[in-house]
């Protein structure tokens, strides 16, 4: 495939974003019921009025909505072990043809992946293709239609190696976070789990 293909540093309407090939990126997506938009919409109003956050409010954002995700809201359709199975399936599919999977952990309502980009596979492309691929199949065995998945993905191209290590130790350690094992390799749609 071209290397055309990758759009490079692009913006989706708010922070930078690097979509490149051989770049490792962290990414999270999310079930469309886990966080209410207007529950974000109220965080973004709280903190475009608050002076002191500054700069920082994107990451105070970040860490709020990865908070709510952690703490179980919405349907969880990830937790019946089918679908999560069905995922975690679509995950590995193109593991070495399109990306390399380094890390991966399917929560109960979100996903948390590690990849290394190939030449020729756009990452937003990827993340549709994952999202495509487990929705169709789980709203066929929930007799449902519409979107499962929240519409957009948040990507963190990885710096050096000590962003690398700490990405893959936050995926790793977030079911033991979220209070669902003791230990990472006891989360079943993991790669901690899977690699054990």
């Amino acid at each position: 495939m071209d290397r055309s293909s990758h759009l490079g540093w692009h913006s989706r309407g708010y922070l930078p974003h690097l979509d490149a090939a051989n770049e490792i990126q962290a990414i999270t997506f999310r079930l469309a019921d886990s966080i209410p938009a207007e529950v974000i919409d109220s965080w973004k109003r709280e903190l475009a009025g608050n002076e002191k956050a500054g700069c920082a409010s994107n990451q105070i954002l970040r860490n709020r909505i990865a908070k709510f995700e952690d703490s179980g809201h919405g349907r969880c359709v990830l937790a019946i072990p089918e679908f999560a199975e069905i995922l975690q399936g679509a995950l590995m599919h193109f593991d070495g043809e399109r990306y390399r999977l380094l890390e991966w952990c399917i929560m109960p309502n979100h996903v948390h992946v590690l990849i290394h980009c190939l030449p020729g596979y756009s990452l937003p492309k990827l993340v549709a293709s994952w999202k495509n691929y487990s929705a169709r199949f789980i709203n066929a065995h929930l007799g449902e239609s519409g979107s499962l998945w929240a519409p957009d993905y948040y990507d963190r191209y990885i710096r050096d190696q000590d962003h690398f290590e700490n990405a893959r130790i936050y995926i790793r350690m977030n079911p033991v976070k979220a209070g669902l094992c003791k230990t990472p390799e006891e989360w079943p749609w993991s790669s901690a789990a899977l690699r054990a």
